[in-house]
This record gives C-alpha cells, structure tokens and sequence, in this order.
C-alpha cells in the first residue's frame, strides 16, 4: 500500500474512533466511548507513521540524487550529474 493510501487508512480510522467515541457519549456507554478513543488513537499514530515514512522515503531520494549528481560530476558525465541534481531537488 502506497504512503498515501496508508495515511487514509489512518485518517479513515481515527473518524471511525471520533464517532464511536461520540455515539458512546450520547449513549452513556463508557465502553463504547473507551473503544472509540483507543481507535481514534490507533488512526492517528497510522497517519503519523505514514508521514514519517514519506518523510524517509524523500530524504533518500534526496540522498541519492546528491551521489549521482557528484559521481557525475566527478566521471564527467553531465547527464547523469543533470539527472541526480534533478532527483535531489524533486524530493
């Protein structure tokens, strides 16, 4: 599943736990209500993890671009030095 599709999971659960946790208020039903916020918890800390894995997956791309940009450089090779600065910027 793609980083995006994971952070929706997640936005798609913590919704789920926020209206259980609220119908559980209304009703009086502090299971309910417990059960809710423990699934609104688990939505967020999926969206967090989601995040922080894109946030990963852009350093190393950056990381990358910066190596081939250098070994261009350094071989003299101008399209491969173009292409690691343009992969080193476009994350």
């Amino acid at each position: 599943m793609s980083i995006e599709g994971k952070r929706g999971e997640g936005a798609a659960e913590e919704l789920g736990g926020t209206i259980k946790k609220v119908a559980g208020k209304v009703l009086g039903n502090e299971q309910m209500e417990a059960e809710g916020r423990a699934k609104e918890a688990a939505g967020e800390a999926k969206q967090e993890a989601a995040k922080a894995a894109g946030r990963t997956e852009g350093k190393i791309e950056e990381v990358v671009g910066a190596v081939k940009n250098r070994i261009g450089q350094v071989i003299d090779n101008e399209q491969m030095a173009a292409e690691g600065k343009v992969k080193s910027f476009s994350s």
